[in-house]
């Protein structure tokens, strides 16, 4: 089932068949980078089932990539709902995490911004927010793209506050902002 479709890329419900390249994509170190570690094959499997219980609960979640052309499975794009312990939480994400064979082709973007119109105008959002650690520069550019703001940095709850990458950054996109001033990329 596809949910959203770009010029280059569907985001789709996940199939068995993704199952394997998505470990692949959480074993590759340099895509996990700005994680505090790789996914194993089980810990893959667990992530899967989380991503479907939210599709379960919510109708809607991190939706599965595919490239058009190749109609390979590239990563994901989506939504999550962020419930740890913080002052903006339970919230609204949208995230992406790709393979690292289509880094630099937009895509990230491309599919982002489709999915944060289909969030407001679909599924009734008010807020979307992003956040990820502070060196993590290409998510935040994208993050820029989207014509999401900056709101703070704080620690993540999850994370040692010693932790090199403990400290985040947090954007968010209301849907107002969105529709009244029609974020440059929507015209």
């Amino acid at each position: 089932m596809v949910y959203i479709e770009t010029e280059r890329v569907r985001l789709r419900r996940w199939k068995e068949e993704d199952l394997e390249p998505f470990g692949q994509l959480n074993a590759d170190q340099e895509v996990m980078r700005y994680f505090p570690s790789t996914l194993s094959q089980e810990e893959t499997k667990a992530f899967q089932r989380v991503i479907q219980k939210e599709f379960d609960e919510y109708g809607y979640g991190l939706y599965a990539v595919e490239e058009k052309d190749s109609q390979a499975f590239i990563g994901f794009i989506g939504f999550h709902r962020a419930t740890f312990e913080a002052d903006f939480t339970p919230c609204i994400e949208i995230g992406w995490r790709l393979k690292k064979e289509v880094w630099g082709k937009g895509y990230a973007t491309e599919g982002a911004r489709a999915c944060i119109k289909f969030g407001f105008d679909e599924l009734g959002f008010q807020d979307v927010y992003s956040f990820t650690t502070e060196r993590n520069e290409p998510s935040k550019r994208v993050m820029n793209k989207l014509g999401m703001s900056f709101v703070k940095r704080f620690n993540h709850p999850r994370m040692e506050k010693t932790h090199p990458l403990s400290e985040h950054v947090l954007y968010q996109l209301s849907s107002k902002k969105f529709k009244d001033e029609k974020v440059a990329w929507f015209l």
